[in-house]
Order: C-alpha cells, then sequence, then structure tokens
C-alpha cells in the first residue's frame, strides 16, 4: 500500500542558500501537516537542485579553521555551517543534491533504515545507469561507494521526526574541489562521479527521472509535482 503523495519541488540550478530556505518552507509545511488540517494535503517533500556555484559545507562536527576557511574562500568558494550529520564535504555544479522532508513517525520508519533507503534509491540509480558494482558500506561509513571512492554523501537531520537535508550525488562535478578538504572527515578514501565512472558526460538533467523513480519504489510514495510546498 503506498504511503501517500510527496511533492516534488525541481529548483534547478540556485544558490545552495535558496535550497535550503525552500528546504525549510518545506519543513514547516509538514508540521503544519500534523495539525487539525492535515488530511488536507501531503506534507511530504523532496526539494531537487543543482547547487550553482561551489560551496563548502560541514555539519555537527568537522567546521574548517581559520586558515582553512581563508584558503577555501580565496578559491571562491562559499561556506556554510549546515544543521545535518557529517563532516565537512563540497556541493557546487554538476551534483544533484536531493533534500527529502519526510515524517518518519507517520512512515514508522526508523531513522537507520531512513538512511539505508536514501543508500538504497541511489544504489537503483546506479543499476539503473549500468553501474552494478556501486555499494553501501556498513556502519560508521554512509554513502554510496565506488571501491574506495565516494559517489554519493549523504548528511540528514531530523527533528521531531521530521527530516531534512539529504544526499548529494556527483553527476558531472568538478571533483577537484574535493582536493582542498578531506571529504566527509575520511582519511584515505576517494571521491568519484557518475561521469568518471561511466567514461560519459552525465548532467544533473540527465539522472532526475531515474532517480525520482528509485526514490517512488524505496519510499513506497506517489510523487506529484509542486511549485510550492504549500501546495
Amino acid at each position: 500500500m503506498s504511503r501517500g503523495a510527496v511533492r516534488v519541488l525541481r529548483l534547478g540550478a540556485v544558490p545552495y542558500a535558496e535550497a535550503l530556505r525552500v528546504q525549510e518552507r518545506c519543513v514547516a509545511a509538514a508540521r503544519a501537516a500534523r495539525g487539525p488540517a492535515a488530511l488536507a494535503g501531503p506534507g511530504a517533500s523532496v526539494v531537487l537542485s543543482e547547487p550553482a556555484q561551489p560551496v563548502y559545507t560541514w555539519g555537527l562536527r568537522g567546521a574548517p579553521g581559520a586558515a582553512v576557511a581563508a584558503a577555501l574562500r580565496a578559491r571562491g568558494a562559499a561556506l556554510v555551517a549546515a544543521r545535518r550529520g557529517g563532516h565537512i564535504t563540497f556541493h557546487g555544479p554538476g551534483q544533484l543534491l536531493a533534500f527529502p522532508v519526510l515524517d518518519l513517525r507517520r512512515r514508522r520508519l526508523p531513522l537507520r533504515a531512513y538512511v539505508a533507503g536514501l543508500e538504497a534509491l541511489v544504489l537503483r540509480l546506479c543499476r539503473r545507469l549500468g553501474l552494478g558494482t556501486a555499494r553501501a558500506l556498513p556502519p560508521p561509513f554512509t554513502g554510496v561507494w565506488m571501491g574506495d571512492s565516494k559517489l554519493c554523501a549523504i548528511g540528514v537531520h531530523c527533528g521531531n521526526y521530521i527530516t531534512s537535508h539529504g544526499l548529494a550525488l556527483n553527476c558531472c562535478t568538478d571533483l577537484t574541489w574535493f582536493d582542498h578538504i578531506v571529504p566527509c572527515g575520511l582519511e584515505g578514501k576517494g571521491v568519484t562521479s557518475l561521469s568518471h565512472e561511466l567514461g560519459q558526460h552525465v548532467a544533473v538533467s540527465h539522472v532526475l527521472e531515474p532517480f525520482l523513480d528509485s526514490f517512488q519504489e524505496v519510499f513506497d510514495c506517489t510523487l506529484v509535482s509542486s511549485e510550492s510546498p504549500g501546495d
């Protein structure tokens, strides 16, 4: 049985800060959906975007020191502290950001199972694209990997059972931006992209439909296109 409708907001290439603003409006809508009018419409959303400019973000741990921060800014990147788990990572053009806003209590889904679901949907996407060797690693590692290189990073926040943030999938990302940090705080691990693994240019637009197909299958929902979190 389907677990209800999920709004899909496709922002296209926008500043990272704009994706965060839309996400917060979705979180507010999800909270409102718990009230007396909860049956009036779906409270769940997934915000899809491609960062328009390079930005380094970090979660509860791993904030860069002053010297490192200055060096990153000098390279033309913005720096943003995000309310999510995980260490510093990079977001930029050629990367798909997906921020699902789901009520885990309503879905009876533990947080760890939700993170595993995010990994499962990216693995399904990879199989659809011909990357059958993509894998998820056991905890404490998260994300989707090709060998020892991370293809998709996952960092989530869950407040009062409502999720935010989510995953970053490297499609045709300039991977040299990762050279200036220890991505996700993992020493000795690499970073890769769909384009690198498939040997051809894979734009974010090329993966949106198979990504959404995988999302719908894993989270057992019906996807509804939307222009606003409150639709």
